[in-house]
């Protein structure tokens, strides 16, 4: 099964499904937002998106998990809009027989997510810049 979804609110998370049998691996994924960008204190982000076909692109890259990996189930939730330090901005789960094919599977997919979906994030400085942010690290970070 896949859920996904785009909200301009906060996010509620997914609730734990203790009735899954075959599923040794429930992977949790919470991405927040960090007081700094790039070393400079921020305010909060703000991700604005392409309505209508991120929401698309967002189904089709978890279906393409799903086909690629050995995973069960994807659930995905996105925040658009003004996001607080601390506050949530991306919550994921995904559901596999074993931790190893999960972990593998939530690593990819939140890589492609941010390479491919039309969402694009902005820091708010404490200046008061708007400034686009990216998210720079090596692949072994």
């Amino acid at each position: 099964m896949i859920i996904t979804e785009i909200v301009h609110s906060h996010i509620v998370p997914f609730p734990a499904d203790d009735s899954r049998r075959n599923d040794g691996s429930e992977i949790v994924f919470n991405g927040r937002v960090r007081s700094t960008e790039q070393g400079e204190p921020i305010l909060a982000l703000e991700y604005e998106h392409y309505e209508g076909m991120a929401e698309t692109e967002l189904n089709r890259l978890a279906e393409t998990t799903l086909s690629k990996f050995s995973v069960h189930d994807l659930f995905c939730r996105h925040r658009v809009g003004q996001i607080g330090i601390g506050e949530v901005s991306l919550h994921v789960v995904i559901w596999s027989k074993h931790r190893k094919e999960g972990l593998t599977a939530m690593a990819w997919f939140i890589a492609e997510l941010k390479k491919h979906i039309p969402i694009w994030k902005w820091a708010l400085l404490a200046t008061g810049e708007r400034v686009p942010s990216e998210c720079v690290h090596s692949d072994d970070q």
